[in-house]
C-alpha cells in the first residue's frame, strides 16, 4: 500500500513540474526518465535507447516524447492529439478499439505538444502502477449522454 502511495506522490510531482514547465528541456526529460521509467534503464544497456538520447540532444522534443512512450509503454497507443483554445490534448490508451466514451485513457494537457505527451505518459504510468498494486479503486468515466435501459423484462 505504501508502494502505491509513494508512486502517487512521485507522479503528482512530475505532473506538476510538467504543467509548470514553459518548454521541454534535457534536464526535464532526464528527471522523468530517471524517476518514472523502468524499461529504459534495462534497454539502455542493450543500446536501444540511443535514439531517445539523440532526439533530446537535437531538441526534437515531440519525437523524443513519442519515442519514450513507445519504448517505456509498449501496450499503450497514441489515441489522439488535439489542439484547441491554445492547448494540446494528448490521449494514450491501452484499448484503441473502444469508443472514446468508453475508454479509460491517460490524458495530458499543455500549451506545448511535447509536454502534453509527457503529461499523458506520466498519467499512463500512474494508471499502470495503480493497476499493478491493486490497491486503488478503478477509474470510472462519466457518461456524456443519458443512459437508457432497453431490456425487455416482460
Amino acid at each position: 500500500m505504501a508502494f502505491a502511495a509513494d508512486f502517487e506522490i512521485l507522479f503528482e510531482r512530475l505532473g506538476g513540474e510538467l504543467r509548470g514547465a514553459p518548454k521541454p528541456a534535457p534536464d526535464l526529460f532526464g528527471k522523468l526518465i530517471a524517476s518514472a521509467c523502468t524499461r529504459v534503464a534495462v534497454l539502455s544497456k542493450a543500446g536501444k535507447t540511443t535514439r531517445i538520447g539523440q532526439l533530446i540532444e537535437i531538441g526534437a522534443w515531440t519525437e523524443a516524447a513519442l519515442a519514450l512512450v513507445e519504448l517505456e509503454l509498449p501496450a499503450w497507443k497514441l489515441r489522439r492529439l488535439i489542439y484547441e483554445d491554445g492547448e494540446w490534448l494528448c490521449s494514450l490508451t491501452k484499448r484503441p478499439e473502444l469508443p472514446t466514451s468508453l475508454d479509460d485513457s491517460a490524458d495530458g494537457f499543455h500549451e506545448v505538444l511535447a509536454l502534453a505527451i509527457l503529461q499523458a505518459f506520466v498519467e499512463a504510468r500512474r494508471i499502470g502502477v495503480a493497476d499493478e498494486s491493486g490497491s486503488m479503486v478503478p477509474r470510472i468515466w462519466q457518461a456524456s449522454e443519458p443512459t437508457l435501459c432497453c431490456d425487455n423484462f416482460a
